[in-house]
């Protein structure tokens, strides 16, 4: 289906390709993996059916082989439902993470308040004032962390070896699609990077 939808595309950026391909996706996504809880119900239904038939009359082995079948396609659309809302869950949360704005905010202004420094001895008088103890803490860590003049250290010098040409060439080679494919293929596939819901097992089989 996406190799469908995506052939009609024609030349387009990948990113682009996927914003198009959102719709399509939730309509492929509610005709197959829709209603989950009535597939399940209803495999277990036919698998009671079964045990009920077997504990009352003698069966042969076609029995068995259907419950077996139907317990296999249960547990399926189990492992399927489970997938299914840890993929959901990720999502929300990606999405729905900037509508914390507001608590983290007051987590950092209740923050602020309590780091508030109200009064401060400086050279053994103690000082209210905010502008002054604003000053003093300025000029007590610009001194602490002042940078220290250091000898300047040339390649010249022989303290630090110069690369050759063929290296520096290769620091600024482009990524060929190869070693883009290496490093996706590395990523963890149940791994998203961004809240559009594409997960990287998707973008791997892209």
């Amino acid at each position: 289906m996406v190799k469908e939808e995506w052939r009609e595309l024609g030349e387009m950026q990948f990113t682009d390709k996927l914003k198009a391909i959102t719709g399509p996706l939730g309509i492929w996504h509610r005709d197959n993996f829709g209603h989950m809880d009535k597939k399940i119900m209803k495999f277990e239904e036919e698998i009671k059916k079964i045990d009920d038939m077997v504990s009352n009359v003698t069966h042969d082995g076609v029995v068995e082989a259907r419950k077996r079948a139907l317990v296999t396609c249960c547990e399926k659309w189990y492992v399927r439902k489970e997938l299914h809302w840890k993929q959901m869950s990720r999502s929300r949360h990606a999405r729905h993470m900037d509508k914390n704005t507001r608590y983290f905010h007051n987590l950092a202004s209740a923050r602020r308040r309590n780091n508030r420094i109200d009064a401060l001895v400086i050279n053994g008088r103690l000082i209210r004032n905010q502008a002054r103890i604003k000053i003093a803490i300025r000029e007590f860590y610009k001194e602490l962390y002042h940078q220290e003049k250091s000898p300047m250290v040339r390649f010249r010098d022989g303290l630090v070896e110069r690369i050759n040409e063929g290296y520096a060439i290769e620091l600024e080679r482009l990524p060929t699609s190869k070693e883009v494919r290496e490093a996706v293929c590395d990523c963890e596939s149940s791994k998203a990077p961004e809240s559009d819901g594409y997960n990287m097992n998707f973008i791997k089989k892209c």
